[in-house]
């Protein structure tokens, strides 16, 4: 983490704050003060907000645990990153644009919307984030109904290793899973059927005991749910999840973890009162947050050291 001085809303030696700190990213400040800290989240779409952080801690055995899909329970941001840049690519009307490696921090983990604002910031100023925002979902259903026929991207979707192994332990332990993802319900739910389709698990939504996706897309002549403004770094997914999903109230949250490979999930575990368990492969490190998460592990199978 990183020391600044002041930000949009505090200054370090006015109104007792002691301490403003930003990661790598600088998607979010803590500010310290002697008695609390405070989380800015910052919106490239102007609607940041300020959370309280709590302090966290565990203690197994784990009643419930709340996993991430893109990357964490399914590899799959190479090709919604790779959505993101054909999508770029459209609105730029150059067919061989290509990102750069530093763009992912930015667009993975985080809402649709904000990955497109930050591509038109970068590559195509001027562009409508509506446009933007309508390209993305055409290639989208293309990509998603060539993939549920068989055919299309065959690395699309793979499942992170472990992942059988890990979920059936759990699920054997008698302990909750909640899958919580950022992505709109469309593109979530063939990413999971694909995943244990390939293991054989059946039906995900008769495997886990609660789902919570950001929604659906708000388009021209459909209705939308809210998921584009509140989506990870906030922590209303993984809140609703195990409050309202798993039915865990607020005061057993010691008794919950949350599993994360992005930032913004990280952040967003934290927010929501539980501990982190980040997993590697993600942007956790290049984002600089690691010092936010409780554990680090390398493989799923090593999450149920900790949560038995």
């Amino acid at each position: 983490m990183n020391e600044i001085i002041k930000n949009d809303f505090f200054e370090v030696g006015t109104q007792g704050v002691r301490k403003i700190l930003t990661p790598d990213d600088k998607k979010i400040d803590i500010v310290e003060f002697d008695d609390k800290k405070l989380c800015c989240v910052k919106s490239s779409m102007g609607y940041p907000a300020i959370y309280p952080m709590y302090e966290t801690h565990f203690e197994p055995k784990a009643e419930a645990i709340l996993m991430d899909l893109d990357g964490t329970s399914v590899h799959s941001e190479a090709f919604w990153m790779w959505v993101i840049e054909q999508t770029t690519a459209k609105l730029l009307g150059k067919y061989d644009f290509k990102k750069e490696a530093e763009d992912e921090p930015f667009i993975s983990g985080h809402s649709v919307s904000e990955h497109l604002q930050y591509m038109i910031d970068k590559y195509a100023k001027g562009s409508s984030l509506e446009l933007a925002r309508q390209y993305y979902f055409e290639i989208v259903n293309h990509e998603m109904n060539e993939i549920m026929k068989g055919r299309g991207k065959q690395d699309a979707f793979t499942p992170a290793p472990g992942l059988k192994e890990f979920l059936t332990t759990v699920k054997g332990e008698c302990i909750k899973i909640g899958l919580v993802t950022s992505g709109l319900y469309e593109k979530a739910m063939p990413e999971i059927i694909s995943a244990f389709r390939q293991l054989g698990m059946g039906d995900p939504v008769d495997f886990y005991d609660a789902v919570i996706t950001a929604g659906q897309a708000l388009r021209k002549g459909q209705t939308g749910t809210l998921g584009e403004l509140a989506p990870k770094p906030h922590p209303w997914l993984y809140a609703e999840t195990a409050r309202v999903g798993l039915g865990i109230p607020f005061e057993r949250r010691h008794k919950v973890i949350g599993i994360e490979d992005s930032s913004a999930g990280v952040v967003s575990i934290k927010l929501s009162g539980f501990s982190c368990c980040g997993v590697s492969g993600g942007n956790i490190e290049r984002a600089g947050v690691h010092e936010l998460c409780d554990y680090m592990v390398n493989d799923l199978r090593e999450i149920l050291e900790i949560i038995l």
